[in-house]
């Protein structure tokens, strides 16, 4: 995958009607419509952010792999903190950039292009930092956490999404990240279960599949060819991976 590819995925994304419907057919109650993700970010995900990191308001909050910029927007707006999003596809920044205008005052956000492991922003500029399905995947862990180290202030916090196997995860439900986040001198925390995550991204999968036709109409082939490839490489695993957000801290 490229920047490129992201931008002709984001922007089919956001102009596809059909596929906002499906995934809000895919979480039933639990879709944050205003918000519209895309990823899995429920409602509970929503609430369990504020509980967790309870941002100070004036705060400077960073959404790491930002896509379309709905989780960010919505967690500043929710905690009246400073929002920087950050994303490798210039569509997706382009895209939240203009939605900004109705979450937040302006001055209150900004987008930027970058990589997990060069975000270009600021030594310790950061009290909190999210990333929803996002981090989870950069293509090297290390590097990414470790640059999530460099930009969180002493006793910044983290959560990020990430789907596990359940057979990796320890006795007592914690996560496999807590090895990699100590390498990159962060203070792993608590593993928060996300319950009916499985479920919903089958539903949405299937739903795709039914409607691929009418989602080649409006969101072309290539993004909808992509959402195929993915469903085909996560079905057969979705019994086997369980969904959790991830706490850590950077030490004072």
């Amino acid at each position: 995958m490229t920047p490129q590819a992201f931008d002709a995925q984001f922007r089919a994304q956001h102009e596809s009607a059909l596929l906002q419907e499906l995934w809000a057919g895919a979480w039933g109650d639990q879709y944050p419509a205003e918000v519209a993700p895309s990823s899995g970010c429920p409602w509970r995900l929503l609430g369990l952010m504020v509980a967790v990191l309870h941002p100070a308001p004036g705060s400077t909050l960073v959404d790491l792999g930002c896509g379309l910029g709905g989780p960010g927007l919505w967690l500043a707006r929710a905690t009246r903190t400073r929002l920087v999003g950050v994303d490798w596809s210039p569509t997706a920044v382009r895209i939240a950039g203009e939605r900004s205008a109705d979450w937040l005052p302006p001055g209150r956000a900004r987008f930027r292009t970058g990589t997990f492991e060069a975000t270009g922003l600021t030594t310790a500029s950061a009290d909190t930092v999210i990333s929803v399905d996002a981090l989870a995947l950069a293509p090297d862990p290390h590097a990414a956490l470790t640059e999530v180290r460099r930009v969180l202030r002493p006793g910044g916090r983290l959560l990020f999404t990430a789907a596990e196997p359940t057979g990796g995860l320890g006795a007592d439900g914690g996560s496999a990240w807590a090895e990699p986040l100590l390498a990159a001198g962060l203070v792993p925390g608590a593993r928060h279960e996300l319950p009916g995550e499985g479920h919903a991204w089958g539903l949405l999968y299937a739903s795709v599949r039914e409607h691929r036709r009418e989602l080649r109409a409006q969101m072309g082939s290539t993004a909808t060819d992509t959402l195929l490839t993915e469903a085909t490489m996560v079905e057969p695993h979705l019994e086997q991976l369980s969904w959790g957000a991830v706490e850590a801290v950077a030490p004072d």
